[in-house]
């Protein structure tokens, strides 16, 4: 089999796709989701290619067809080497409307641990060639993983997309959610900004119906980065809330409002068609329902990563401030609300299939003593209750003209409640009984992928009691700004506060709220690195990345040591 090296492999992959360098040089903008107009010669493959969901000898191939016709056939390739003369399976798919012409076949038939290169072609149009791989069935001596969340379209451009394109250490992605968001309209979260860089949403109001959410789908495809990205990585990926709306749970979602959008029932099912449709990634197995998106990756004899699925099929409603602070006077009260509402013990997050799974993949990876075991997890999970930032000269005591934010993080801090109550520190029960879990199986030793927060976290875990579980490992948005900035503070109080979330709360060690980018987490048997990596701005086409910070990790006697190096 030919052996195509890293920098070659990106080279050609750069060529196929008309050059990633020159579109980020010249600033070219991309097309806005997916035209009506028929496609022209050389114009079927305006979303790109992916290729995702893979085992030691399958995985899904994806692209879509902008086209006139009702349906049509397309053909697929791939091969061990970019010229395609080794060949190793090809097929033909019929796509059409009912499918929104997307194309996902599963190739199986493969080597184990081995790159590959796919293409398609519609109508005698040959697609971009893209880049893949499947798993490994041993070793393997070294492993990257680029960790990306929440990427808004009108927030900026997916920069740090392209640069893990670029990547050289990157043999996977994995993508915690946010991958979409459904805000649209004048009005909405992003679109200021979105307005000014050419980036509004599409369509230009909030996502509630299949074709809201395809179109939306197709507009986030048709960046330059999410596309080099696709082509050079296969992705790995779990859902978070805004793929449907904000802030779901089992039976609802925060931002549903059923007297003017329709059964939240009927608009979650046309978000996860339209989920399945954009996304390379395999149908459910037998006897799964396609709301049980959780997947185990088995990395050889060197890790496991298991993704959680935490939003649509086990957890509570999540606990909402405005309504209990009215309620809360006495220190007995909020001491209450703390132990009895959101310490709940019947508000769940994980469902008795996905633990059955996690329960699984954990204890094979326990007993085939592998080093290292992973978690894709959508929102943090380390204890982040807000500290007393008044208290500690951090903040001023808010007056009648200061932030909502600032008002809100010194209530927070003064009653030692969760950030926010929808990560896992709104489920504390909830995250015991996962760290139960994982301990019955003689696991404490985790390393949890995290997105969600649009902030960079290292972060050490701990139970209830105190037991190691663990480090996190949070990234910051891919183009979603972090809360504080965003929400009114400057730049220098932005810093501070992140400082002080490390100094004052013990599972922190560090923290970034200031940055947009992604983790780059680099696997070997003994040791591993983690480089939190910030772009230097979205509002412009820019491949430019710089390391915040690099910390080492090594396999302890009972948990992961973590070595920092600043």
């Amino acid at each position: 089999m030919t052996k195509v090296s890293r920098r070659q492999a990106l080279a050609i992959l750069g060529a196929g796709a008309g050059g990633l360098a020159a579109v980020y040089a010249t600033g070219a903008s991309s097309k806005e989701g997916a035209s009506s107009q028929p496609a022209a010669k050389g114009d079927h493959f305006r979303h790109g290619v992916a290729s995702g969901d893979p085992d030691a000898s399958s995985l899904i191939i994806w692209t879509r067809i902008t086209t006139d016709l009702p349906e049509l056939d397309v053909t697929w390739r791939v091969a061990a080497d970019p010229g395609f003369t080794e060949l190793a399976a090809s097929g033909t798919v019929r796509t059409g409307s009912a499918n929104d012409w997307t194309v996902k076949p599963l190739v199986t038939g493969l080597q184990a641990g081995r790159v590959y290169f796919y293409q398609f072609t519609a109508q005698g149009d040959p697609s971009p060639i893209g880049r893949t791989r499947t798993l490994p069935a041993v070793g393997p001596d070294r492993l990257g993983i680029a960790l990306a969340s929440c990427s808004n379209f009108a927030f900026g451009h997916f920069n740090a997309y392209g640069a893990i394109a670029k990547d050289e250490d990157i043999d996977f992605v994995l993508h915690t959610g946010d991958y979409i968001y459904e805000y649209g309209g004048a009005d909405s979260w992003g679109e200021k900004t979105g307005a000014a860089i050419g980036r509004r949403h599409l369509p230009a109001h909030e996502t509630v119906t299949l074709q809201d959410y395809r179109t939306r789908h197709a507009q986030y495809k048709s960046d330059e980065g999410s596309q080099a990205m696709h082509a050079a990585h296969p992705l790995l990926c779990c859902w978070d809330d805004h793929e449907s709306t904000n802030n779901p749970w089992k039976d609802g979602a925060q931002n549903h409002q059923a007297d003017t959008e329709g059964s939240w029932q009927t608009r979650r099912a046309a978000s996860v068609q339209a989920y399945y449709e954009w996304m390379p990634i395999r149908e459910p197995e037998a006897g799964r329902t396609r709301l049980e998106f959780w997947r185990t990756y088995v990395f050889g004899d060197l890790a496991t990563l298991v993704t959680l699925e935490t939003r649509h099929t086990a957890r509570g409603m999540q606990i909402d401030y405005e309504t209990w602070k009215p309620k809360l006077e006495a220190s007995q009260d909020y001491e209450s609300f703390r132990r009895d509402v959101i310490g709940d013990p019947d508000r769940a997050m994980l469902s008795p299939g996905m633990e059955d799974a996690l329960r699984s993949a954990l204890s094979h990876s326990r007993e085939i003593n592998q080093p290292w075991r992973l978690i894709g997890n959508a929102s943090p999970i380390a204890r982040m209750l807000v500290p007393d930032l008044v208290g500690a000269g951090v903040l001023e005591a808010p007056g009648a003209d200061a932030l909502d934010a600032h008002t809100r993080l010194a209530w927070l801090g003064q009653h030692r409640l969760p950030f926010y109550t929808d990560t896992w520190d709104g489920y504390p029960a909830a995250r015991e009984r996962f760290y139960d879990l994982c301990k019955s199986v003689d696991v404490q030793d985790l390393i949890v992928l995290t997105g969600d927060s649009h902030s960079f976290w290292l972060n050490t875990l701990a139970d209830a009691a105190g037991n190691p579980m663990g480090v996190e490992l949070g990234t910051a948005g891919i183009t979603s700004p972090g809360d504080f900035v965003e929400s009114g503070f400057s730049h220098e109080q932005s810093s501070a506060l992140d400082a002080a979330f490390a100094d004052l709360l013990d599972e922190v060690v560090w923290t970034d709220n200031s940055h947009q980018g992604y983790v780059r987490l680099v696997l070997e048997t003994g040791q591993a690195r983690t480089d939190f990596v910030a772009v230097r701005t979205v509002l412009q086409p820019d491949l430019h990345t710089r390391i915040l910070r690099t910390s080492a990790l090594f396999p302890a006697s009972v948990t992961v040591r973590l070595a920092d190096a600043g």
